[in-house]
């Protein structure tokens, strides 16, 4: 990323706009779609580049049968 480019990502429950090379712009909200919406002006404002991380992977993905109780 180049210094004024906006990344939106998850952290810790939270969704944020990080600004390259300038973190007293940077913002957390609590919607995805928020975020997006306001890291997305705010490139335009900066005249910079938008990205949006997804969240990283956490684990194993399970699947629990609520019939049996048990995990899969």
């Amino acid at each position: 990323m180049a210094d004024g480019d906006v990344e939106t990502r998850s952290n810790r429950g939270q969704w944020e706009n990080a600004v390259e090379g300038s973190p007293e712009l940077s913002q957390s909200f609590a919607s995805r779609d928020e975020a997006i919406d306001a890291g997305r002006e705010l490139a335009a404002t900066l005249g910079s580049h938008h990205t949006v991380r997804e969240r990283d992977a956490t684990g194993v993905i399970t699947y629990e049968d609520p019939a049996s109780g048990e995990g899969g």
